[in-house]
């Protein structure tokens, strides 16, 4: 049952989110998936109201405590503000494309994921609107957005894989 807390208009929105991605991916007009620059990235974060934050207060990309945007997809891009609109809450950025992380083709060097810092309205809105998967032995509890995109609370941070645009 949804929570008072989070309208039914956040619901509506995040549901018509998923909703166009699926159109549009059915009809060729995905969100774009090019690489972008760190600078581009930061741009777009700020405007949006989407802070970062790193633990080496650097943006280099092959070290391990810089948080670093070089090469994250459009679509992440895209994803983590659609997200932080639908949901109404403040979001803080932990980590980006920065090595130090898993490999694999779905992973942060290859720009589909962000980590984001914890809070109780993250957690809220999470657990109110996108289906729970289950826990995931050796990372954590997962949720799935009705984009299809990963939500993974890994103990500290919340691990989020953005396959489309949509949150």
């Amino acid at each position: 049952m949804p929570s008072t807390r989070f309208p039914l208009r956040r619901r509506l929105l995040t549901l018509l989110a998923a909703t166009l991605v699926a159109v549009g991916a059915a009809v060729g007009l995905s969100s774009p998936a090019w690489a972008i620059s760190h600078s581009s990235a930061t741009s777009q974060l700020r405007a949006a109201g989407i802070s970062w934050t790193s633990s080496g207060n650097c943006s280099d990309r092959n070290v391990s405590t810089c948080t670093s945007f070089d090469g994250i997809r459009q679509a992440t891009i895209d994803g983590i503000i659609t997200f932080k609109r639908a949901s109404g809450c403040a979001i803080t950025i932990t980590a980006g494309t920065e090595v130090g992380h898993a490999s694999g083709t779905y992973s942060h060097w290859n720009g589909y994921k962000v980590d984001i810092a914890l809070s109780t309205c993250i957690q809220n809105y999470v657990s109110a609107y996108y289906a729970y998967v289950g826990y995931i032995s050796g990372f954590g509890y997962q949720y799935r957005a009705p984009s299809g995109n990963l939500y993974t609370k890994e103990g500290n941070h919340w691990d989020i894989l953005y396959y489309t645009c949509g949150c």
